[in-house]
């Protein structure tokens, strides 16, 4: 079974499986039921080229008209370091996402906003830091 690229592991501490973990989201239709789990399966996006999914979860009032992906990137790994449930509507997720593009390394430090809206969360906006 393929790897979840979101790094996620199981209770034994090995990978999780991408079918078991954001591909639930990606390819199944489940909704993430918090922002952590929607933030991780929108790294998952990026890392399998998966647009529509990113365009789906992003909020439409802060959504770009072009999103696009930078060709030849290459990623390399997600770590979340702060989840915080600020009320029932709106959640903040703190990550590092590494990459390679160009041959160039690439930290992507963001606190994140998400807001859930009927029952779907969705992500608004975030500060890089």
């Amino acid at each position: 079974t393929t790897a979840c690229p979101c790094g996620a592991t199981d209770a034994r501490g090995k990978a999780a499986a991408l079918a078991d973990c954001c591909g639930r989201y990606l390819d199944a239709g489940q909704q993430a039921p918090d922002a952590q789990a929607l933030m991780r399966s929108r790294y998952s996006a990026f890392v399998l080229g998966r647009l529509d999914y990113l365009r789906a979860t992003w909020h439409p009032d802060t959504c770009p008209a072009d999103v696009a992906l930078v060709p030849g990137t290459r990623w390399l790994g997600l770590e979340v370091r702060d989840h915080r449930v600020l009320d029932d509507t709106h959640a903040e997720v703190e990550f590092v996402a590494r990459y390679r593009v160009g041959g160039r390394a690439v930290r992507l430090h963001e606190r994140s906003r998400f807001v859930n809206e009927q029952g779907r969360w969705l992500y608004v906006d975030g500060d890089l830091k």
